[in-house]
């Protein structure tokens, strides 16, 4: 007599060399099938609910002869059926690729004829704003995503092997097509095998097109989790939910956090469930840190990398309260060096551009073998590296400091001027609430500084008297040209500042 075995869980899937996300998902649905998973504004899914509707969705596309690699495009904000999708289309073996509804029209339909998606998925919001737009491709309305998702028998199995692709990000842009990022397996199975979400209830506040939420929103399904999905980020809404989820972890971006601590009343909200606060994508103040390190509880951890990938470096801010001003150092496995402008390694101490390698590294760009090639380095030992357009420094102790975007730096006159620095001495203002400082051409200097920033409610000064208060406290070469107070920064929907917007709006102005 012989006893048939049993499937492994997902903690021994963990265990192992690689595993795919859907296969963890179905073994969570085995051992507790009753433990939430996603909590929607639309909908909210269980382990065995979600894991069914994964099967739906991927019998579903195998009927329409969607075969293994097949990118699918879907746009829309973060609701339980985007997720599902996403997680369907990965059972299938198919490779999401979630874009981003604030893209204008002609960018979505470009994007999805550019990955070959075979049709589009659209909520209401994203479906009206194409209505005028010729696709190359027929939509589906996620609202109709149950009733599309009819296939009855469970779907064939999908071998997933770990250089295959995950999933395809665009990357941000404000002009033209943007391109897209292909993740392999082995590169979302490094992250997730790294990370520890076990019994985490994760708040989802930024997009699923962004890897900044993927980064999060995976290792949580991964280990179990509950990821509560918000379809619009909402200061005091994100407190709410934290505290009736009992929250313990969520990842959020600078600007996100700046607006939750300046709530008057943050400090009556009870988030002493949080274990872990994460952050990446954009610049992070050391004062913003240290009131979050001080007021909030958990850990607070500031991750700096690439969608692309290349290197990761962490900052455990709660351990390490005086190095708030870098993002930390290289984790285990990563190899981040800095460059000169020849390619050459430059030495201890000094200031260089950002290369990284390490298991999580794109496959390249989506159809773009040019562009893919010029985002890579090689050391002398031939080991690819991908480059992070950034500039920084690395101090005694091995900390980075990261001083500017090399694409933002500004040359006037002949000398190097790092935005950031300027920009840190303009948020110390006391009426000014937000800043940047952007590269315009300039006859006399080729470029010159000029500055941009929103006043705090009670603000007296005008522009013309921060600018003077400005100028006084900065060398001659730092001084910016021109202050313009504007009612809101424009950013990415991750929050980045958008400086070619403001570049291309105020080009020539005083300059």
């Amino acid at each position: 007599m012989t006893t048939e075995a049993l499937p492994p869980t997902a903690a021994e899937l963990m265990e192992g060399a690689f595993c795919s996300l859907p296969d963890l998902i179905a073994a969570h649905a085995r051992t507790q099938p009753d433990k939430q998973a996603l909590v929607g504004e639309d909908a909210t899914l269980d382990y065995a609910a979600l894991d069914a509707a994964m099967n739906r969705i991927a019998a579903t596309l195998q009927a329409a002869s969607i075969a293994k690699g097949t990118p699918i495009a879907m746009v829309g904000s973060n609701s339980a059926a985007l997720a599902t999708l996403f997680l369907g289309a990965l059972r299938a073996g198919c490779v999401p690729t979630p874009l981003a509804p604030s893209s204008a029209a002609d960018q979505i339909a470009a994007m999805v004829a550019d990955c070959g998606s075979p049709m589009l998925f659209t909520d209401e919001a994203a479906h009206a704003a194409l209505v005028d737009t010729v696709l190359s491709v027929p939509q589906q309305r996620l609202a109709d995503l149950d009733s599309w998702a009819s296939a009855a028998s469970p779907p064939a199995p999908v071998a997933i092997a770990p250089g295959d692709p995950f999933n395809i990000i665009y990357s941000s842009g404000t002009t033209g097509t943007p391109k897209g990022i292909v993740q392999p397996h082995v590169m979302r199975w490094a992250q997730l095998s790294r990370s520890n979400f076990n019994g985490a209830v994760t708040m989802i506040a930024t997009p699923l097109y962004s890897n900044t939420t993927l980064v999060s929103f995976l290792p949580t399904l991964a280990w179990g989790g509950t990821a509560v999905l918000m379809k619009k980020f909402d200061a005091r809404r994100f407190l709410e939910l934290a505290e009736a989820n009992r929250a313990t972890h969520a990842m959020l971006v600078p600007v996100q956090y700046a607006r939750i601590m300046a709530l008057p009343d943050f400090d009556a909200f009870d988030l002493s469930s949080f274990v872990l606060k994460t952050c990446t994508s954009a610049p992070f103040s050391a004062a913003l840190k240290a009131d979050i390190v001080a007021r909030w509880p958990g850990l607070l951890v500031e991750y700096y990398g690439m969608t692309e990938g290349g290197g990761t470096t962490l900052l455990i801010c709660n351990q390490f309260p005086y190095k708030l001003a870098t993002v930390g150092r290289p984790i285990e496995g990563h190899d981040i060096r800095l460059i000169d402008d020849d390619g050459v390694e430059v030495d201890a101490g000094e200031v260089g551009e950002v290369v990284g390698r390490s298991p999580a590294m794109m496959s390249g760009y989506f159809g773009r073998k040019e562009a893919s090639t010029a985002a890579e380095w090689f050391d002398t030992d031939g080991n690819r590296f991908i480059r992070h357009g950034d500039v920084g420094r690395f101090d005694e102790d091995g900390f980075l400091t990261l001083l500017d975007r090399k694409k933002d730096l500004i040359i006037s006159g002949g000398f190097n001027i790092y935005p950031s620095d300027l920009e840190a001495i303009l948020a110390t203002h006391p009426e000014v609430a937000d800043c940047t400082v952007v590269g315009m051409p300039s006859e006399a200097w080729g470029e010159t500084p000029m500055g941009f920033y929103v006043a705090r409610a009670d603000a007296q000064d005008d522009a013309a008297a921060i600018l003077g208060w400005f100028n006084d406290r900065v060398g001659k070469t730092q001084r910016l040209s021109d202050l313009k107070r504007l009612d809101d920064l424009p950013r990415s929907a991750i929050g980045k500042v958008l400086k070619r917007e403001l570049r291309d709006r105020f080009q020539g102005a005083d300059a």
